[in-house]
């Protein structure tokens, strides 16, 4: 078993920042990739970044590309979502999520086994 926390959600300005933490703990020697999806009100969740725990590699999907990041802790078995040039459409609950199994699908939930409660984000305008 693996559980998920995340924190930092909060409510910001359009153009601010957030950072976004998702701590892990249980089995976390087995995993391959975490990653961050967000789910709006009357929406399907969507990917937003991934990281492979082994090289550090990241994913991002094209709204997000240039405005946030991000990056692992190993020590901590922690992963980060910094987030920058916020807009009012970045506005979700953020999850986070992972796997142990290798795939080439970083971008699909149907690919994570473990997912966190989720933290939100308001952007005003």
């Amino acid at each position: 078993q693996v559980q998920l926390v995340e924190s930092g959600g909060g409510l910001v300005q359009a153009g601010g920042s957030l950072r976004l933490s998702c701590a892990a703990s249980g089995r976390t020697f087995v995993r391959y990739a975490m990653a961050w999806f967000r789910q709006a009100p009357g929406k399907e969740r969507e990917f937003v970044a991934a990281i492979v725990w082994r090289d550090g590699s990241t994913y991002y999907a094209d709204s997000v590309k240039g405005r946030f990041s991000v990056s692992r802790d190993n020590a901590k078995t922690t992963v980060y979502l910094q987030m920058t040039g916020l807009k009012p459409e970045d506005t979700a609950g953020y999850y986070c999520a992972t796997t142990a199994r290798y795939s080439t699908s970083l971008y699909r939930t149907e690919t994570y086994d473990y997912w966190g409660q989720g933290t939100q984000v308001t952007v005003s305008s």
